[in-house]
């Protein structure tokens, strides 16, 4: 049976702050059933909350790359959280039927769902390097521990173990590739850097600095490269 859906931005907020505050008492109440369309509307809120506070914060950004960074994650946030909940409630799904669990995928994408409610406030630290995906990783792992026990009824050591692992493996890949990125970016700066007053330059100067550029852009793809290794 359906839930009735209706946006009700109170209610929202009020499972938000339930996911956040009592974890445990939220998964305790869940309803398994329902209906896609109220955790949807759920996803795309936190995921249009995510990108206001994107944007917000790109504008204290010195590079003109946050700024169109920031506004552009005001538009395609929402999108892309609704369609990363399904990818992600799928896994899921699988993590939790390999447990053990008898729950259909509905259930699963409420969770995913509701885990969400995170977003906006990972958000707001992700302005320091590394912080914003090793918070977001690890009080992920700790909500889909707690699901696992109050909707999934799994033993909580095993559920510690397997997304404990997994969080594990998850901040270790995205620390990598968050450095590779910021690696890179410092070098594109520095390069365009170069750039500046580049039609005052003679043919000859400009040519040089053009292959100054492409000379650091390969260096930049190598220490990548190296750091994926």
């Amino acid at each position: 049976m359906s839930e009735q859906t209706t946006f009700d931005i109170q209610q929202v907020i009020a499972q938000a702050k339930a996911v956040i505050t009592d974890p445990r008492g939220y998964f305790q109440t869940m309803p398994k059933t329902g209906g896609y369309a109220n955790p949807v509307i759920f996803v795309a809120v936190m995921g249009a909350l995510t990108g206001l506070i994107t944007a917000v914060l790109s504008f204290f950004g010195s590079a003109a790359g946050m700024l169109a960074a920031g506004l552009g994650a005001l538009i395609l946030m929402p999108i892309f959280a609704v369609i990363g909940s399904f990818i992600g409630a799928a896994i899921l799904f699988v993590i939790w039927k390999l447990m053990g669990s008898g729950e259909n995928y509905e259930t699963a994408y409420r969770c995913q769902s509701s885990a969400t409610a995170i977003y906006p406030v990972v958000a707001l630290v992700a302005i320091i390097p590394y912080v914003g995906n090793i918070i977001m990783i690890s009080w992920g792992a700790f909500l889909m521990i707690e699901a696992s026990v109050w909707v999934h009824g799994r033993k909580r050591s095993v559920a510690q173990i397997v997304f404990g692992i997994l969080a594990v493996l998850l901040i270790l890949s995205n620390v990598a590739s968050e450095r590779a990125a910021r690696q890179m970016e410092a070098r594109m700066d520095q390069a365009g850097r170069q750039f500046d007053g580049i039609e005052d330059m003679s043919p000859e100067e400009a040519g040089r600095k053009m292959g100054e550029f492409f000379k650091g852009l390969e260096e930049a793809n190598k220490e990548s490269d190296t750091g994926k290794e």
